[in-house]
């Protein structure tokens, strides 16, 4: 018996060991799937995020039968010296009306030339030869195959971004841009181009039948319309309704304008993480709105579904023309190898939400007036009780009647349910110019504070307001801005 019993503890002792391994390996095989599912989700993210920046900066969605084919805008940017029309639009002219060019799609040659000097900025094949180089921020150039400009298209990236002052010295006697920003340089993905006249740009265009017929008005009409939207707007909302302009503009219950333009500020396309509704009213999520754009503005092929669109009293022009369930011209649904937007959808939505939060430029605002004006937002001045920390909106259904915020009615009731959304209000150093609100009604941050002040009265003294407006100058995106109030904001 004796000699039998280091062979049974032998043989536990096995069992024990294996088991120890088994349980080991389990721990380990676990591990390795956890890290190859972690893998295959982080390199799932980069794979959308550098799709969603090529469909962002590049794709047309196919709108270029709208822009060139139809309405021949690139006849006007060559002019009759290259086959289009009129005097063509020269770099110097691109550039006055905010089209940005991305240095980094220059030929070294090309660049140390336009240092130089040595590059006519009057000449319209220049801007030709920009094209070519797909150097012009937002369009691209379709070219035949002698190399002449034969249509042309735009990107999200015409209006949605910019390009930084790295070569701010090139925009000197032509624009002053965004503070930030300039007309040659790197790009700034997801920052509203506010030197942008898409209303004078439109206008160039040789052939405007197509949105006259469409508005039932004149080509004339059409022009005068598009040069009275000025730099940095766009009213989506014309092409569904015809409104053209706000008859009564209403602050604090006083009359500040009439017949004003209905065309609205470009906001940013950064800081959206989290956010339930886009656009200045809430029309919808980042993708309901990229496939609204895509294919009713951009003129993109693409389907589209929103039968709130139906409603002639509202919205009778897009009624009429079937928008709230796009088809083809033919009337037959447009099959998926046809469309040219859905597939592209989560790809853009997943860039835009990717994108960082520009930080405010060291010295932009007082750190010490802005740690006081924390307290007064989330205090006094009652500002968090709808721009929540850190998404800077409500968190949740972010909208509010006109009411609520003491303005006039026309923007939003040009919107599906009549409400202003709580815009997110961080970044604002990148979109001072051109005001604030979405019609940029008040020209600075004071007028702003003064408003709700009013409104909501706060019985903020001057000191007050002062410091709350430099807590706004130093707010950002995402959970950065936590941090920030801690003390670590880089102002003087």
């Amino acid at each position: 018996m004796t000699e039998r019993a280091p062979s049974r503890w032998m043989t536990l002792s096995g069992i024990l060991l294996l088991g120890a391994t088994f349980f080991v390996a389990l721990i380990v095989l676990r591990a390795q799937s956890q890290s190859t599912n972690q893998d295959s989700t982080a390199n799932n993210a980069v794979q959308l995020v550098v799709q969603g920046r090529q469909i962002f900066r590049f794709d047309t969605f196919g709108d270029h039968a709208f822009w060139g084919d139809t309405l021949k805008l690139h006849q006007a940017i060559e002019g009759a010296g290259l086959g289009g029309v009129g005097p063509g639009v020269s770099p110097k002219m691109a550039l006055t009306v905010g089209l940005k060019v991305d240095v980094d799609a220059l030929p070294q040659n090309l660049f140390e030339q336009l240092q130089h000097g040595s590059i006519n900025l009057n000449d319209p094949a220049v801007t030709v030869a920009l094209l070519k180089l797909n150097a012009v921020v937002g369009v691209t150039g379709v070219f035949d195959s002698s190399g002449a400009l034969k249509s042309m298209g735009i990107q999200c990236a015409l209006c949605h971004s910019t390009v930084d002052n790295s070569q701010i010295a090139l925009c000197a006697g032509v624009i002053q841009p965004n503070p930030g920003t300039g007309c040659i340089g790197h790009r700034l993905d997801g920052w509203p181009n506010r030197d942008l006249n898409v209303g004078g740009i439109i206008a160039l265009a040789p052939d405007l039948e197509a949105v006259a017929s469409l508005l039932n008005t004149t080509q004339a009409n059409v022009r005068s319309v598009l040069n009275t939207w000025g730099p940095g707007k766009f009213d989506a909302e014309l092409f569904l309704d015809g409104k053209a302009a706000n008859p009564q503009q209403i602050t604090d219950g006083v009359t500040t304008g009439t017949n004003v333009p209905g065309a609205v500020l470009i906001p940013p396309a950064f800081g959206l993480g989290g956010v339930n509704l886009h656009t200045w009213t809430g029309w919808g999520s980042v993708p309901h709105w990229n496939a609204f754009v895509a294919t009713l503005e951009m003129h993109g092929q693409g389907r589209f579904w929103d039968p709130r669109l139906n409603d002639a009293t509202q919205f009778p022009i897009a009624a009429a023309h079937g928008f709230g369930d796009l088809r083809l011209p033919n009337g037959q649904y447009i099959s998926p190898d046809d469309d040219m937007v859905t597939s592209k959808l989560q790809a853009l939505q997943f860039y835009q939400l990717a994108i960082p939060s520009p930080q405010p430029p060291a010295g932009s605002f007082d750190s010490a007036a802005a740690a006081r004006g924390d307290a007064l937002f989330s205090g006094k001045a009652k500002c968090n009780n709808c721009h929540v920390e850190p998404l800077w909106s409500d968190s949740g259904w972010n909208l509010h009647a006109p009411s609520e915020v003491c303005i006039d009615s026309f923007q939003a009731n040009r919107a599906p349910d009549h409400r202003y959304r709580t815009s997110p209000i961080g970044d604002l150093f990148t979109h001072t110019k051109g005001g604030f609100y979405h019609d940029g009604r008040f020209s600075a941050l004071t007028n702003v504070v003064d408003h709700y002040n009013t409104c909501l009265s706060l019985g903020l003294n001057a000191s007050e307001k002062s410091d709350l407006i430099q807590y706004l100058l130093s707010l950002t995106f995402g959970p950065t801005g936590t941090e920030k109030r801690s003390g670590q904001r880089s102002g003087k």
